[in-house]
């Protein structure tokens, strides 16, 4: 199989950990007998840098010409005084658009070799945790009206969360065929009691739920949620939320699994493209250390073997490779045993790598 990818390496820690996640695709290509071309761009403030805008024509081009996106992370403190319209996750935030990635899935996973790491007492972590995030990812209010004003002397500003039925019975659709493959049980996280967009929601995934009679469907209120994934997190299957919510309750997950630097994502197109990222920002405060933890941006490469490529034993594969070094105990600093060693972000790609 011949497959283009286009690779936007970005700032911070995602050049290192995006030449592990290729390092680990070569062997997989070389193994199964694929070939992967590789098409770089810029992105984030590394665009901003050399073009003064976060994302190029180029980029967005490269990217739509392409058979899958693959993204390190954007962002970072050397770009806080630029201008808004400019900053770095400006020009991820209009990839998305531009892509029509409406779908972001966000599977956490607690593996038996990092129990240790979770935070939550073991009574807890032994229930198991296996979720999948559901988040919409193109509108609610990261994509709504905005402004900032003076008003009567006093400062001023709003942000506006704003869906329509037909976004939210996409981002639905999703959710309950991934819930089929899965346990069966999908909960729809909102605010319904305050936020008639939530209401929206819950109406328009109780309708769609109709088509789906094999799925347990439940609702809770987002600051219940947040409590309830420290609390007992083994009782979610397929988390359905919006923008923000999501975004927030699948940086949680991430810590009850015991690092943000194991979460993959994959991103889902409306034109077939579909983009694959870690869910970890840039961390620029250790960038270029050679310490940061590629397993997400390896796993998420996994992602795409499985939903761009459908290519399963590939990307089983790989989920293996990576379940193996853990279990070996081969750690980055992020995930070691408090008294334990850790190797380099190249290490650990090469040892996954050697394991495929």
């Amino acid at each position: 199989m011949n497959k283009t990818i286009a690779v936007t390496k970005g700032d911070g820690i995602g050049v290192e950990i995006v030449d592990e996640a290729l390092k680990v695709l070569d062997r997989v290509a070389e193994k199964f007998g694929h070939k992967f071309e590789y098409k770089y761009a810029l992105i984030g403030g590394a665009a901003y840098d050399k073009y003064h805008t976060p994302l190029p024509e180029e980029t967005l081009e490269i990217c739509k010409s392409s058979d899958a996106v693959f993204l390190g992370a954007v962002g970072g403190d050397k770009w806080d005084s630029v201008e808004p319209d400019l900053r770095p996750e400006k020009g991820l935030l209009a990839l998305r658009k531009g892509l029509g990635l409406y779908a972001n899935l966000r599977p956490a996973t607690i593996y038996e070799a990092l129990k240790s790491a979770s935070p939550l007492k073991d009574y807890i972590v032994e229930k198991g945790v296996d979720i999948l995030v559901v988040r919409e990812l193109i509108g609610g209010i990261y994509f709504g009206d905005r402004k900032t004003y003076v008003e009567d002397g006093v400062r001023t500003a709003y942000d506006v969360e704003k869906y329509n039925e037909n976004e939210i019975k996409r981002i639905s659709k999703m959710a309950f065929d991934s819930a089929m493959k899965r346990r069966k049980k999908v909960t729809l996280v909102d605010k319904a009691n305050v936020l008639d967009s939530s209401k929206l929601w819950r109406e328009v995934v109780k309708e769609m739920s109709k088509d789906y009679p094999e799925v347990e469907l439940d609702f809770m209120y987002v600051d219940n949620a947040s409590m309830q994934l420290i609390k007992n997190p083994s009782q979610f299957d397929v988390i359905l939320t919006n923008n923000i919510f999501g975004d927030i309750l699948s940086d949680e997950s991430s810590q009850i699994t015991g690092s943000i630097g194991m979460l993959p994502s994959a991103s889902i197109s409306e034109i077939g493209i579909h983009m694959y990222e870690p869910i970890h920002g840039s961390a620029p405060d250790i960038a270029g250390q050679d310490i940061a933890n590629p397993l997400a941006t390896i796993l998420s490469a996994a992602m795409m073997l499985r939903y761009s490529f459908d290519l399963e034993e590939e990307a089983v594969a790989i989920e293996n490779a990576v379940e193996k070094v853990l279990e070996e105990g081969i750690r980055t600093i992020d995930i070691k045993e408090p008294k334990g060693e850790y190797v380099k972000c190249s290490e650990i790609g090469t040892a996954v790598a050697e394991r495929i």
